[in-house]
């Protein structure tokens, strides 16, 4: 008998961008699952069309993505979350997984609230989140600012832009703790997809 393929993931990579600080983080996300082997959908979400809802429909695992304003996710991601409501009622997104990150011009900046209301959001969903999956880094006197999750955040990745900075200015450990956080979503929707097919085979 030939041995079975294994198969390929999908992940979406949903997100709200105010200035581009977060379609930076956006585009880290989406190399991390690729690079783990993760077919990608890539769903600005203040520009959704019809055919990126069906994609969101299909995918196995959605990371969410936007800034941090008044310590929530931005109006536009909101306005797609409440957008989700039938969705919701049908239990389309049960069982897929989940994850997020965010960004705000402060170290802290009150980002564990939009990482919670994402986790929130996904588990009204029905959905599985994963974690980040990091321990702190830069919290000791040998520790380094270039330690991936810099900013000590255990639910999702959190990233710091300066207020007056440009896309130039996220800092490149951010960029590779979300790229990591894609990249572990990545990893354990593969855990998923097989071992969901080989429930099926068995059955």
């Amino acid at each position: 008998m030939p041995e079975p393929t294994t198969p390929t993931p999908s992940v979406a990579i949903a997100f709200h961008s105010g200035y581009g600080h977060t379609a930076v983080l956006a585009e880290a996300a989406r190399r991390g699952a690729e690079a783990a082997g993760a077919d990608v959908v890539f769903v600005p979400v203040d520009t959704i069309t019809e055919q990126q809802w069906r994609q969101l429909d299909d995918v196995d695992a959605i990371v969410f993505g936007s800034p941090t304003y008044m310590g929530s996710a931005s109006a536009a991601f909101h306005t797609f979350a409440e957008a989700t409501s039938r969705r919701f009622a049908e239990g389309r997104w049960a069982d897929k997984l989940a994850a997020g990150f965010t960004n705000s011009a402060s170290k802290y900046g009150d980002k564990a609230g939009t990482l919670a209301f994402f986790a929130t959001f996904a588990a009204q969903h029905r959905m599985l989140w994963v974690s980040l999956g990091l321990a702190p880094g830069w919290n000791s006197t040998t520790a380094s600012e270039d330690d991936l999750n810099r900013l000590g955040f255990w639910g999702g990745a959190g990233a710091q832009t300066p207020l007056d900075g440009g896309v130039e200015t996220v800092h490149p450990s951010d960029i590779a703790t979300v790229e990591h956080l894609g990249g572990r979503v990545a990893r354990q929707a593969a855990l998923v997809v097989a071992g969901r097919r080989s429930a099926c085979l068995a059955s």
